[in-house]
């Protein structure tokens, strides 16, 4: 195939300098003149976007803070999921100011369940950094774009060719997934090599778009459409793909096999014990004990109930629920602790396993603690407005079951959790 013989030769776009917001007709005009077959699969692929295309919020205007925000939140999201969050962030959040003036803990709180929290506390950044360096108005430019918090390589190119409508590429897994069954690159697309020839393919259609009278835009849009309707991970609908009598993959009859991945290892089990201690006798209702996370790393910046990993087989859960409790300045007395069940939840380097423990301290001082400190006291209501990682969500969940009578997971019964914690 000619396409996949010009693209071997060329370097990833991901290397080249970036040009000016101004510049869009000369970066146009940089590009190389595309074959007749490159223009054939940019008309085809234009063609069924045309016509499959989906009525998405940020496609109305392509505002460039619109598709900013859409662009983040479907990094590792899909549409559906991400739908929901998009129209109550914009209802909270119209605009790149609203953003900025907003506290931290109200940005992850609109975030809260789409997981990977870094993108809101970079959004969080980025905003400060538009408002102090571009009077709130996001740039067209890629360096501009480059330079702000959580942009990458693929966003910048999103923002620049779908709301700006530049002749640029953009590389997501989609399109990875899918240049890499076209051409059946038998490479890992996530390393240099197998990187750099995706990007290359993704500029060769780009160009091909422009060429066919097409716009930039609709070229990596119809990319990213076609991964998500048609090229998919799993079962491709290969009969309803534009591209279906050039993919070499479906030629060699097995689609599924592309891209290339290393077999993956087994991700490690790590073990612990949640702990949801609550005050239950205060004026303003019972109050539980949470902690604040580290503001970098997993689930930065969000409140969860305290848990604590188990370092050793023997270490009992009331030791460990015990070391909670001394931690926000409470005595372990010796009440005792309720098995409510277990969670597991998958993380990208670790299985996380943990048992959790209700227990009632009808004695603790239920005070907040100095301000900066992780842990504090909190009512249901300060529940409802805290920004709350996942695991806690799911311990609500066995705490509601336990309520309503159901009976706790056999699997926390048998792990050693002990029947009383030990006294002061």
């Amino acid at each position: 195939m000619a396409f996949a013989k010009r693209i071997a030769v060329r370097r990833s776009p991901r290397h080249k300098p970036s040009q000016p917001a101004g510049s869009s007709d000369a970066r146009a005009a940089a590009l190389e003149a595309p074959t007749g077959h490159e223009r054939r699969l940019a008309a085809a692929l234009l063609a069924w976007f045309a016509a499959a295309r989906r009525t998405l919020p940020w496609r109305e205007t392509y505002d460039p803070y619109a598709v900013w925000i859409a662009e983040i939140m479907l990094q590792q999201t899909q549409v559906d999921t991400a739908l929901p969050y998009y129209r109550r962030w914009m209802e909270r959040f119209p605009s790149v100011a609203a953003v900025a003036d907003a506290p931290l803990e109200s940005v992850l709180k609109a975030w809260e369940g789409l997981g990977y929290y870094s993108r809101a506390r970079n959004l969080h950044r980025a905003a400060h950094a538009l408002v102090e360096s571009h009077g709130g108005r996001i740039p067209g430019g890629l360096d501009a774009l480059r330079a702000l918090p959580g942009i990458g390589a693929y966003s910048a190119g999103a923002i620049a060719s779908i709301a700006f409508n530049q002749p640029v590429p953009l590389v997501d897994g989609n399109v990875s997934r899918i240049l890499s069954r076209l051409l059946a690159l038998d490479c890992d697309v996530r390393q240099p090599q197998g990187r750099a020839l995706v990007w290359s393919a993704a500029e060769r259609l780009v160009s091909g778009a422009l060429h066919s009278g097409g716009q930039p835009r609709d070229c990596n849009e119809a990319l990213m459409e076609l991964g998500a309707l048609v090229c998919r991970p799993r079962a491709p609908q290969c009969l309803l793909c534009p591209w279906q009598a050039d993919c070499r993959a479906r030629q060699l009859g097995d689609p599924e096999a592309f891209p290339r991945r290393p077999v993956r290892k087994a991700r490690p089990v790590r073990r612990g014990v949640m702990l949801l201690a609550q005050c239950p006798a205060q004026p303003s209702g019972p109050a539980w004990l949470v902690r604040r996370r580290p503001p970098r790393g997993v689930w930065g910046g969000l409140w969860e109930f305290p848990w604590v990993e188990r370092q050793a087989d023997e270490e009992s859960a009331a030791a460990l629920c015990a070391a909670l409790l001394a931690e926000a300045g409470e005595p372990a007395a010796g009440e005792p602790a309720t098995p409510l069940g277990h969670i597991s939840h998958g993380l990208t380097h670790f299985q996380l396993e943990l048992d959790c423990l209700l227990l009632v301290l009808p004695g603790a001082r239920s005070t907040s603690a100095e301000p900066g400190h992780p842990l504090r006291w909190a009512t249901s209501g300060d529940l409802a407005a805290l920004p709350l990682a996942r695991l806690s969500h799911k311990a609500l969940a066995l705490l509601s079951r336990h309520r309503n009578g159901a009976p706790a997971d056999a699997s926390a019964q048998g792990w050693n959790l002990g029947k009383r914690l030990p006294t002061g």
